[in-house]
């Protein structure tokens, strides 16, 4: 999971909370990347092979998918999670993400990073009950969720055609998220600069 490597351009990571081969929540993060493609650079880190967490394996000889994953959020200037909603939160595979990630407490590669959460849904709602679960996750390992109205989409599944977004109002509402994303990516590096 190694983002490449441009000066002038913002990295994101870009995280889907599904395992499913095709995932709405994966194609929507590929829809994204295709749309920032050329003005940022995007990795898309599926979460196979990171196993249960286990406060055992938690030390110098973490399993590769985990390490690969920490190494990839800390060389991201921010995160973009994107998730579908089961029984009104967060899968558990994305939950244990984060537990996995946010090690070392108040230390870990999640610290001060900003996110962008991103639900999905077949369903009228567009996953928005899992928007607080995930956001109270990644601020108790003290990412920066932004603050911001939700981006969820609903009935998902009859916006993406052949990997695109075609609705154009889901398609400017996830652009404006990332555009806000971008901004408080932009604003950390002039503090850290200054």
């Amino acid at each position: 999971m190694n983002i490449p490597h441009d000066e002038a351009m913002p990295r994101l990571l870009a995280i889907s909370g599904s395992l499913r081969g095709a995932s709405n929540s994966t194609a929507v993060l590929q829809a994204m990347a295709h749309l920032l493609e050329g003005r940022v650079l995007v990795e898309i880190a599926l979460l196979h092979d990171v196993p249960p967490y286990n406060a055992d394996l938690d030390g110098h000889a973490l399993p590769d998918g985990v390490r690969r994953l920490k190494q990839a959020v800390a060389e991201a200037d921010g995160l973009v999670v994107c998730s579908p909603e089961y029984n009104y939160g967060m899968p558990g595979v994305l939950k244990n993400a984060i537990d996995w990630v946010s090690r070392p407490a108040f230390a870990s590669p999640l610290k001060g990073k900003p996110a962008l959460i991103v639900t999905t849904s077949p369903g009228m709602f567009g996953g928005v009950r899992a928007q607080a679960q995930i956001r109270d996750a990644l601020a108790a390992s003290l990412a920066r969720p932004l603050a911001r109205p939700h981006v969820a989409i609903p009935a998902v599944d009859k916006k993406l055609v052949d990997g695109r977004i075609e609705d154009e109002t889901t398609r400017q509402m996830l652009l404006a998220g990332v555009s806000d994303l971008l901004a408080e990516v932009a604003a950390i590096a002039s503090s850290t600069a200054a």
